[in-house]
């Protein structure tokens, strides 16, 4: 299990951590006031109050030990930037993900060591121009997982004697059979790699490879049992 620290209080980092699924993620929100701690922990989540500018207190929450990932969701750049760089001098393998207020912050952020940028006005625009250019693909989106609230990404391995050993990946029509949405495939007998759904050529799956899917927590559960069914 993937252990992460979301630093900011926000719509967006409430969401992070309300959808990621919890068999697979534990959280530890970082507040900067007890208002924050206790309106997280309310909802069920495990809270602290540190000072994030200070090295010694982001290792007590586990920066640099049990910490792997970690999200920067403060709502002004500087803030996300200065943690980011704290962060990243006392962990180099931590996964660092940060929220964008200035586009132009963009590369202070990437060069202070983040590994994923979220502009969320860029999100939105493609939103937007998606809707007008391409109303049907966005129509089945939404029809499928937007909007919902138990957004989930889940990973399936597909075991010996699975109804779905030698089936193709294009055959599978979770968007209708299920409510999902395949992301990608990933075939072990080419490694590790994860071939997206999306822009890759087709595979032939196996027994050990892994699906990668999108949607509600539900579905996600009922595939997986049919998966798992020979």
């Amino acid at each position: 299990m993937k252990r992460i620290a979301v630093f900011g209080y926000s719509i967006m980092s409430l969401e992070v951590m309300s959808r990621l699924n919890e068999d697979q993620y534990s959280f530890v929100f970082i507040g900067k006031d007890e208002n924050e701690a206790s309106s997280v922990a309310e909802q069920g989540f495990e809270t602290k109050i540190i000072d994030f500018r200070n090295d010694d207190a982001l290792k007590s929450i586990g920066i640099g030990a049990d910490v792997d990932i970690l999200f920067c969701f403060y709502p002004r750049d500087s803030d996300n930037v200065f943690l980011t760089l704290s962060a990243r001098a006392i962990d180099k393998a931590l996964t660092i993900v940060a929220i964008v207020d200035d586009p132009e912050s963009a590369e202070k952020l990437l060069a202070a060591g983040a590994n994923k940028i979220i502009d969320p006005y860029e999100i939105c625009g493609r939103k937007t121009h998606d809707m007008l250019a391409k109303p049907d693909i966005t129509n089945i989106l939404d029809h499928t997982v937007f909007g919902r609230h138990d957004l989930h990404m889940a990973q399936i391995e597909i075991p010996e004697g699975s109804c779905l050993e030698n089936t193709r990946s294009c055959d599978l029509r979770l968007d209708q059979k299920h409510n999902l949405i395949l992301i990608g495939v990933v075939d072990r007998e080419s490694g590790e790699a994860l071939h997206f759904a999306v822009g890759e050529k087709e595979c032939t799956l196996n027994a050990g490879d892994v699906l990668v899917v999108l949607g509600p927590s539900r579905e996600i559960r009922y595939f997986k049992e049919e998966v798992e069914t020979g």
